[in-house]
């Protein structure tokens, strides 16, 4: 089984300019899906121009991350006991910009909770909220990702565990909710990448990947070896998008060798 990756538009291909012009450098590097957060800093083009730039491109949306909130330094907002109302708002608009690329996975962040916020009443709030967000992106068809971040990129990130990850799906019960693997946050978080692969697998509706520790490309140097990950997951018949999600260490094109060299792609 092939795999097949997605560019994500915030990381690379940044030399191109707009997230529009971004579409076009993606489509000619070979590309068939890209990614990227519907964020305020990254997306400054209107919703029209990002979805003609999409069309001319023919590349498939395979993933957005929800709108993170409307307050300096949202990074979501699912587990804010105070901001219900926001992040209903903020699916509702998510769900308008990913109807109109036809997108149908939606990355929907949890926040970041300080250790005073109340932990009950945080993690109930989260619960509530994403348990909400999946029957309401259920209802247009697209899915919900859950995606644990390590508290290193970004200190006091609400869902940092993927034991609680399974938890939270486990519980909510809507088959709708999948998990977000990130083998750099997995590396950084519990390691063991292939027990815990064939663990979380089952949960995975994405996987995104970049070399630890310093995020670049996945033939940099660290502590990932990925040739022996992609081989796992073509073993273990992975059929979904692999997201880009890296920093390139110089130019993104001179950087994708490794699409070549590691990986088959369709």
């Amino acid at each position: 089984m092939e795999l097949k990756f997605a560019a994500n538009l915030a990381w690379l291909f940044k030399d191109a300019g707009s997230i529009c012009a971004r579409y076009a450098a993606a489509q000619v590097a070979g590309f068939s899906g890209v990614e990227f957060p519907l964020w305020p800093g990254i997306n400054q083009s209107s919703l029209a121009e990002l979805v003609e730039a999409k069309q001319k491109s023919g590349l498939e949306q395979v993933l957005v991350n929800a709108l993170p909130g409307d307050q300096p330094g949202d990074q979501g907002i699912a587990a804010l006991p105070t901001r219900q109302k926001d992040f209903r708002r903020s699916i509702e608009a998510t769900i308008h910009y990913a109807k109109a690329l036809n997108c149908n996975r939606v990355h929907v962040m949890a926040g970041v909770c300080p250790p005073t916020m109340d932990r009950v009443q945080v993690e109930l709030t989260y619960i509530e909220n994403i348990s909400w967000a999946a029957r309401r992106l259920q209802e247009e068809g697209m899915q919900t990702l859950i995606e644990p971040i390590n508290n290193r990129s970004l200190p006091d990130y609400f869902l940092n565990s993927y034991e609680k990850a399974v938890d939270y799906i486990e519980k909510i019960k809507n088959p709708n909710l999948k998990l977000q693997l990130d083998t750099f946050h997995l590396q950084i978080i519990a390691g063991d990448l292939t027990s815990n692969i064939k663990w979380l697998l089952p949960y995975v509706g994405h996987i995104q990947i970049a070399q630890v520790p310093a995020r670049h490309e996945p033939d940099s140097s660290g502590e990932i070896n990925y040739s022996y990950v992609f081989q796992l997951l073509q073993e273990l018949q992975y059929s979904g998008w692999i997201g880009c999600e890296y920093q390139p260490s110089g130019g993104t094109i001179d950087g994708l060798r490794w699409l070549k060299d590691m990986a088959p792609t369709t």
